[in-house]
């Protein structure tokens, strides 16, 4: 009779138990009743269900990432492009999402990737690749996440809460030749520079020479002018002595002669006793006697 008991007892406990769940902090559920769904949005806490009969199914409620491997898209000018981008979802409608999905989040990230590929594909089609990566990119990510949502949650039962677009590269092809290109229109740009430089540079070299000539040409001939003018004073000068006593001028006149003729002390002239040019010599000499 006591073992009899222990077992209602213990079948008891295992009822009670099953009839119960918990739904954690940051989840949702769903009961299935024979695979049909009989209930859904049940929130963090304690909840009962048929033992035995119904079973729960918990989801994550919380923003989810998708990390999807880069896409080659073609932009309006055909142009090729690799992008790479992530998008935040969360399950917005359990029982939609478990019948798109039987619950399992990695089907869920394969069926959502394609939606949002396309979206993106539509957008890149219809824009430059300066617009796409100048000011274009929010206006696209924004465009792409209205879209991927509504066919999200109408098809998955999945909200996508942004998409944001990492990188946006040129294939290793296209790449290179962007490069070369870029290379070629520098070495010609530094060129048209450097021959522009030269240019300038010879120009303010010829009107450097040009200005110096000119510089020279006005001192040469304000020198001219003022030797002139000096030479001009010294003759009046020389006049007016003369004028004044021609004889000692003649004398002072003499004297500078000597000194200039013998002043490094090796001057040698062959000269008549009685040339011109010693005449004081002479007189000095006949005076003594």
């Amino acid at each position: 009779m006591k073992f009899g008991s222990a077992i209602i007892a213990v079948l008891l406990v295992l009822l009670g138990f099953n009839s119960l769940f918990v739904v954690r902090e940051g989840q949702t559920a769903l009961v299935l009743q024979f695979g049909r769904i009989v209930r859904t949005g049940d929130q963090p806490g304690l909840h009962a269900k048929i033992p035995f009969i119904q079973q729960v199914m918990t989801f994550d409620n919380r923003i989810l990432t998708l990390e999807a491997q880069p896409e080659r898209y073609f932009t309006s000018e055909k142009k090729s492009v690799n992008v790479d981008f992530y998008v935040k979802w969360r399950i917005a409608d359990n029982a939609a999402y478990y019948r798109a999905t039987a619950g399992d989040e990695l089907q869920a990230a394969n069926r959502l990737t394609p939606i949002v590929k396309d979206a993106l594909r539509f957008e890149f089609n219809g824009r430059t690749l300066q617009e796409l990566v100048a000011a274009g990119r929010k206006d696209v990510t924004e465009r792409v996440r209205k879209q991927t949502d509504a066919a999200a949650r109408k098809n998955l039962g999945i909200a996508v809460i942004d998409v944001r677009i990492k990188r946006i590269d040129l294939p290793d092809e296209v790449s290179e030749s962007v490069y070369k290109r870029m290379r070629a229109e520098r070495a010609q740009l530094a060129n048209e520079l450097r021959y522009t430089g030269q240019q300038a540079a010879e120009t303010i070299k010829a009107d450097a020479d040009r200005q110096a000539q000119v510089i020279k040409a006005e001192a040469e001939r304000e020198a001219a002018k003022v030797k002139g003018e000096g030479d001009a004073q010294a003759a009046a000068i020389y006049a007016q002595a003369y004028g004044q006593d021609p004889e000692f001028f003649a004398f002072y006149r003499s004297l500078n002669a000597y000194r200039t003729s013998f002043k490094d002390g090796k001057g040698v002239l062959v000269l008549k006793p009685d040339s011109e040019f010693l005449k004081y010599f002479n007189d000095g000499a006949s005076s003594r006697h």
